[in-house]
């Protein structure tokens, strides 16, 4: 079965006419996966726009939410969890208070510190952007079976470790 060409192939066959002197392979992959990011930043920002919220919120209120109950983060935990500075993670959350998505408390252990906590209102937000996210995920996979969403999960994981901290 031959397989159906898309816009990449036509890039590399380009690249290869015009620099026969580089190796284009790794573009097979890397360009389609550049591709793919593109396409699933669209849908996850249709998915959050459907629920009034931005990427970033979406972030922060589902690290929240996967804390599990109480829902409640230290601040650091969430900078940790969403990778961004001290003081973005600061304006995020006052924005986010600000819609009463999440509330702040002192922090019991830490006399200068703060526990973010997701209120019933962002668990509310955030399990129904998370579901839509999740059906529109689960058709932009549907042409592969399990068996090969699988192979992929595991062939991305190896590409991706040497980049991940723990």
């Amino acid at each position: 079965m031959t397989q159906p060409r898309d816009d990449v192939d036509g890039i590399v066959e380009a690249w290869a006419r015009a620099r026969p002197d580089l190796d284009v392979a790794p573009l097979h992959v890397l360009s389609r996966v550049s591709r793919l990011a593109r396409h699933l930043d669209l849908t996850r920002g249709a998915a959050f726009a459907g629920h009034d919220l931005e990427g970033w919120e979406f972030d922060v209120l589902a690290a929240l939410r996967r804390a599990g109950a109480p829902y409640e983060l230290s601040p650091g935990a969430l900078v940790s969890q969403t990778l961004v500075t001290s003081g973005t993670m600061t304006n995020r959350v006052d924005r986010l208070e600000h819609r009463g998505l999440v509330s702040r408390r002192p922090d019991p252990d830490d006399r200068r510190g703060v526990i973010v906590a997701l209120t019933p209102a962002g668990a509310r937000v955030v399990d129904g952007a998370m579901a839509d996210l999740l059906a529109r995920e689960h058709q932009l996979l549907s042409a592969l079976s399990a068996q090969d969403r699988a192979l992929l999960a595991g062939l991305l994981r190896l590409l991706l470790t040497p980049f991940e901290t723990e």
